[in-house]
């Protein structure tokens, strides 16, 4: 069976001409899709507005694994960022990788800030400013393009000491709203902070961000034109495993990499629930290794021609920035009708100051998870013809508009 990771031209020095590789773009596109579950269930679920569906007296299981199921989509996205960083460098150059790493980080920041922003808020006023997955993607976009030089094994060094080591930082707290307090809070400390009317709410601190960056670079290696596809497999196969191996250790042991312990529940199947339970803000050790475990040996065993069905989920992982800026706001205006069909008035849902399920306002509004599920399915398919449209273009146009490759 003929590899979709073969390379069109010989090795250059300083370029190669490659193709996609499929079984990045279907991995990331699953995640996309999976991504938009969450974002449906905080839109519309009812208890989204009521309980954390990751409190484990307070959920079920199929509230639980609704949420839980979603944690794969950031580091899984962010691996393959790194990987994707390291094909463009194959096939640019290095140097043209790290203008394009800075510049596209650079949007990203922006983006969040202007655009995603508004999409989940819909908060015109420059009053908001929630600092999530396109603001890590921004960060570490830029702070690699600083590392790329570096030698492969200082690489993994920086990657393996950000990922394993922040959670000895668990314990620190900086105090206040202060400069201290936000540059610690940007580095390892979810948490909001009010500068007069503005809310500015650290969501993704970055040290671990930056690890999985860096390691998914490091890892891009696996792809280059020298490298024996048979290999890879065993390599992305063995790492998988042991990925997988190393957290159901170190979480049995309750010792290290995760703040929050696992602990005997009422019965069985709440303590697995339990032992799942992993931080994701900033995402833990543990929580690096449950969800990029798996997504080794989802590239590993996928790296084969795509079918109907793998063809089209693999459309979604070609335009990524483009699918993620539409849906938000195609699930938030959806849920301006939904409150307004359920007696709200609309300015509940607009204008928010906060995230839409912290709004005290919407307490009683929601749905059960057959219509979340409804809604997030309906999202896809109307998704689809639209970001197929997209990738049309833009593999078409790409040559002769670069602007194309920001999204």
């Amino acid at each position: 069976m003929a590899s979709t990771a073969t390379y069109t031209a010989p090795l250059t020095a300083t370029k190669v001409k490659t193709r996609r590789i499929e079984s990045i773009d279907l991995l990331r596109g699953t995640v996309m899709i999976i991504m938009a579950l969450d974002h449906a269930r905080d839109y519309f679920h009812g208890n989204a507005y009521i309980n954390d569906p990751l409190d484990l007296t307070k959920t079920t299981g199929i509230i639980f694994f609704t949420r839980w199921i979603t944690h794969y989509c950031a580091p899984i996205f962010m691996l393959l960022s790194g990987i994707s960083a390291h094909l463009y460098g194959l096939r640019e150059g290095k140097k043209p990788l790290a203008f394009f790493l800075l510049t596209r980080g650079l949007w990203l920041i922006f983006a969040e800030l202007f655009i995603v922003s508004v999409g989940w808020t819909f908060n015109l006023h420059g009053t908001t400013y929630i600092l999530q997955v396109i603001w890590a993607f921004g960060v570490s976009m830029i702070v690699l393009s600083a590392l790329i030089g570096l030698n492969r094994k200082l690489l993994l060094a920086i990657a393996l000491i950000l990922i394993a080591g922040h959670n000895a930082l668990d314990k620190i707290h900086v105090a206040g709203d202060g400069g201290a307090a936000f540059f610690w809070a940007f580095l390892h400390e979810q948490r909001p902070f009010f500068f007069g009317p503005v809310l500015i709410f650290v969501g993704y601190p970055i040290l671990p961000w930056i690890g999985l960056i860096t390691l998914g670079y490091y890892l891009g290696d696996l792809y280059a034109p020298s490298q024996d596809p048979a290999r890879r497999h065993r390599s992305l196969r063995n790492l998988g495993w042991l990925t997988i191996g190393f957290f159901i250790l170190l979480r049995a042991t309750n010792l290290y990499g995760d703040p929050q312990p696992w602990s005997a529940q009422h019965n069985g199947f709440f303590t697995f629930l339990s032992f799942l339970n992993t931080t994701k803000y900033p995402p833990s050790l543990l929580y690096i290794c449950m969800t990029i475990g798996p997504a080794f040996l989802f590239l590993a065993y996928t790296e084969k021609p795509l079918n109907k069905l793998t063809g089209k989920l693999a459309v979604f992982g070609r335009v990524p920035m483009f699918y993620y800026l539409i849906h938000i706001f195609l699930l938030h205006g959806i849920a301006v009708i939904a409150a307004v069909l359920s007696g709200h008035p609309a300015s509940d849902m607009v204008n928010l100051t906060t995230w839409v399920t912290a709004n005290a306002k919407l307490k009683g509004y929601g749905f059960g998870l057959p219509v979340v599920y409804l809604v997030w399915m309906g999202t896809i398919i109307f998704l689809y013809p639209l970001c197929k449209w997209f990738d049309g273009y833009k593999r078409s146009h790409i040559a002769q508009q670069k602007w194309l490759s920001y999204l």
